[in-house]
């Protein structure tokens, strides 16, 4: 494996307060990887970062080894083929979840093509595969709006792949979930991986261990310890912060 995400000696501050501390850390291609840490551990701040909605006072961050991330605004990082997922689903309520769907397709998307555009048999199919992969088939032609939340969630995932970026960054998705859509989650965001590479912000434990991946814990601004969950949970440091005795 290749990294495609690198941050080095990373720093950010906001009003005197250091949101990120120091932060390095490397995500390969294709990775699936769970961050987690307590409230202000530095993680939204993190993404914002990667994104080029935050810039750092200092550090590097690289994407696939070549391209400053800290030059980029959140335009550019998209185009560059990183999406990103907030906590709370944003989908088209009074559009169908096809048409979600095919309104995130990676075409262009001026004015002129998107008024004289015809679906392809190619983006038909597209639309169709990324509906499958979603568990939202049965639904396709239902309003967004009436959707439960899970399966918005599930949705706006549709619309961040339809996109098809190289890396996901995803916030918090199983807030809110009933139990067996939080493990529905965990399955989708693993087959997922491999032809993307994932990075899942989480607090629910269970599901983070569903996901069976790479879990770094942020605390202060910096990685206080990295591995499987086992082992991370297992750390005294991440006991007395985050996880509690």
């Amino acid at each position: 494996m290749s990294v495609q995400l690198s941050l080095d000696g990373v720093c950010r501050s906001f009003d005197g307060f250091k949101a990120i501390n120091n932060l390095s850390l490397t995500i390969e291609k294709g990775e699936l990887r769970a961050v987690i840490g307590p409230n202000g551990a530095g993680k939204t701040t993190m993404m914002d970062i990667i994104t080029g909605k935050t810039r750092p006072d200092e550090g590097e961050v690289l994407w696939n080894q070549t391209v400053d991330l800290t030059k980029t605004d959140e335009a550019g990082s998209a185009r560059l083929g990183i999406g990103r997922k907030f906590q709370k689903p944003t989908v088209f309520e009074t559009q169908s979840v096809k048409t979600n769907i095919a309104l995130s397709l990676k075409e262009p998307r001026t004015i002129w093509a998107t008024l004289f555009h015809r679906s392809s048999a190619a983006e038909d199919a597209r639309i169709a595969e990324l509906l499958d992969l979603v568990k939202l088939s049965a639904v396709a032609d239902w309003m967004a709006g009436d959707l439960s939340h899970g399966q918005k969630q599930w949705l706006e995932i549709g619309m961040l792949l339809a996109q098809d970026p190289e890396l996901l960054l995803v916030d918090e998705p199983a807030a809110g979930m009933t139990d067996a859509e939080t493990m529905r989650t965990a399955d989708l965001l693993r087959s997922i991986a491999g032809k993307h590479t994932v990075v899942v912000v989480e607090h629910d434990m269970d599901f983070v261990r569903a996901l069976n991946c790479r879990v770094t814990v942020l605390h202060q601004g910096h990685v206080l310890a990295e591995g499987s969950l086992d082992h991370v949970s297992a750390n005294e440091q991440v006991i007395e912060v985050y996880l509690g005795r």
